[in-house]
């Protein structure tokens, strides 16, 4: 696994639990909001030349080291990235983690269905949380790659029929986002238990610098987007 960072402990990632969060490198998608650029291309040192902010690359063995010791203190690991089901020794990776006694949280952007499928399969997930960016009919323009969107559909489903606690994000953006677009999402996620919308980071690197300093929806036009999110989930909130 290529690890690109470590947070040793959040009380907010992973509902109910003390976790930790490691973070995979690599993805497949180059959304303009994103506040983990070094987390999305692999080639560390092409990122330094265009972003100031570093992560703390760590081995597997300072990991899971660094697990050992936490035993007792920690009640589960949230996995995020980049796009963790990029990586095929995922599944592995997961089972190394839950022979400690640990509770896996997964964090995905659901283009990789048939490895979600597998890590159900073979019950090695305790939560899920799928960030579910856009329309589909402006999805790619959100993302910034060619993809796929019905494996964006098959994941949304098999996440809402998988029997285990999970939720959708939607980081909403002005100008990629408007509000009417929560209409069509909705429909898509319709019947789900749990969507969250958090306004996007604009004082941080991003991967579009455009967007950096650019100011974020109102609290009152987020409050109309869940009343939006509400007419199709249980639970649609402004985080």
């Amino acid at each position: 696994m290529i690890i690109g960072g470590l947070e040793k402990m959040t009380l907010i990632d992973y509902p109910g639990q003390v976790a930790a969060i490691v973070f995979t490198k690599g993805c497949n998608f180059r959304c303009h909001f994103c506040y983990n650029p070094l987390l999305v291309w692999p080639d560390k040192e092409t990122d330094e030349k265009k972003y100031e902010k570093t992560y703390s690359t760590i081995s597997e063995d300072e990991f899971f080291l660094f697990l050992r010791d936490r035993r007792g203190k920690l009640d589960g690991v949230v996995i995020t990235g980049g796009e963790p089901t990029l990586h095929q020794d995922l599944p592995d990776f997961i089972k190394k983690i839950r022979a400690l006694g640990y509770k896996i949280k997964l964090d995905t952007n659901g283009t990789n269905p048939e490895a979600l499928a597998g890590l159900l399969k073979e019950k090695l997930l305790d939560y899920i949380a799928m960030d579910f960016k856009a329309p589909l009919a402006k999805y790619e323009k959100v993302v910034g790659v060619k993809i796929d969107c019905q494996n964006l559909e098959k994941s949304v489903k098999m996440i809402i029929n998988s029997g285990l606690p999970y939720e959708f994000r939607t980081t909403v953006v002005p100008g990629l986002h408007e509000i009417s677009d929560f209409e069509s999402m909705g429909a898509v996620l319709r019947g789900a238990e749990a969507w969250y919308l958090q306004k996007f980071k604009s004082d941080t690197p991003l991967v579009d610098r455009n967007l950096e300093e650019k100011r974020p929806f109102s609290d009152q036009d987020m409050q109309k987007i869940a009343e939006i999110g509400k007419k199709y989930v249980k639970i649609c909130e402004v985080r």
